[in-house]
């Protein structure tokens, strides 16, 4: 395994309010400091998106349309067949992957993936079978969901109610967040046999909070408060509270701005900034989240407000997971929007 030096860069921001809803930034110090005790536990992943883990072993979906498996230091790219043909439409491909909560048994996951059909491009989620290092097709929960240019959402979580949630981007249609008989711009809630929740805010749909630009991270507190992170016009990412039939305002407000019975972020980036927010993940009162156009690993505090930036200078950072104190995180130079390294893409490694 190769070792390899990042630059953390701390940025303590002093946060105050201008009104019920602003947090404007007040004044800022920047330290930064060299951290020698951070791994490279694979190298020349291809485009990944999610990461896995199970039993010390990683298994990151790929936006080309595999799964590599990380064992023991030892990379093994595992092919998928689909039912149907990948999008080449920019960020379509495999997005998100989660292994089932009986994987020891079944050897299944769940998969959202982009698809060509009749040349226009949708999103599936579906049950992925794994055999012989090759995963297939067995089912689609939910087709159809609605896709584009840009903007396909596509994170998979299980929440603490052991129930199934995926992000869905808003297609490029904008109008589509606000419009609750479509599933585009929405976080979406679903039984494993991917049938529709009695308990979901809205009748017979899938629905749980809309509203939405391109979320791309879900994460949990140990209360079960449900966070996501969002990606907005150019700036104004966002970090928002996410609450059942909650509606988070686009294209109608973003970042700071306010509207009757719409929800304003905890924390956005304001107009001057872009994290280009992806996977995220929770431990101990903060958030962590990895950022694409920021190029670094963010941390949010949930008990100050202060946010800053703990891994940076490795490019751009598609997804974070913690265990046992441990930080693991992806790069994502090889998307087509960054610029990679000999050895890009990385599964990297460092101690909380």
């Amino acid at each position: 395994m190769k070792k390899a030096a990042a630059l953390v860069s701390i940025l303590l921001i002093l946060a105050g309010c201008s009104d019920e809803h602003n947090r404007q930034q007040e004044d800022q110090e920047v330290t930064t400091a060299t951290v020698e005790n951070e791994e490279s536990l694979a190298a020349k992943l291809n485009t990944p998106w999610q990461i896995n883990h199970l039993d010390g072993d990683f298994y990151l979906s790929e936006r080309t349309g595999t799964i590599t498996k990380v064992e023991n230091g030892e990379s093994i790219r595992q092919s998928v067949e689909l039912q149907r043909p990948l999008s080449s439409a920019a960020e379509a491909g495999l997005l998100g992957f989660v292994l089932a909560p009986d994987f020891k048994e079944t050897n299944e996951a769940y998969a959202y993936y982009t698809y060509e059909e009749d040349g226009q491009p949708f999103n599936a989620i579906v049950v992925l079978e794994l055999q012989n290092d090759q995963w297939s097709e067995t089912e689609v929960l939910i087709d159809g969901i609605p896709s584009g240019s840009f903007h396909h959402g596509g994170r998979l979580a299980f929440g603490p109610d052991e129930k199934l949630y995926a992000t869905t981007g808003d297609a490029s249609n904008p109008e589509l967040a606000q419009d609750l008989n479509s599933l585009a711009g929405k976080i979406l809630r679903i039984n494993l046999d991917g049938s529709i929740p009695d308990d979901n805010p809205f009748k017979d749909s899938y629905v749980y909070s809309y509203g939405h630009r391109n979320p791309q991270g879900l994460t949990w507190a140990e209360d079960g408060t449900m966070y996501a992170s969002e990606h907005g016009p150019s700036a104004n990412d966002e970090i928002n509270r996410i609450t059942a039939g909650s509606n988070y305002g686009w294209p109608e407000i973003t970042g700071n701005e306010s509207k009757d019975g719409m929800e304003t972020p905890i924390f956005t980036s304001g107009d001057n900034q872009t994290w280009a927010p992806s996977g995220m993940a929770y431990y101990e009162n903060q958030l962590f989240v990895a950022g694409l156009r920021g190029e670094a690993v963010l941390r949010f505090d949930l008990e100050t407000g202060e946010n800053d930036e703990q891994i940076s200078n490795l490019g751009r950072i598609r997804d974070v997971y913690i265990t046992n104190g441990q930080l693991y995180f992806i790069s994502n130079n090889t998307d087509g929007r960054g610029t990679p390294g000999e050895n890009d893409d990385q599964l990297y490694s460092i101690p909380l």
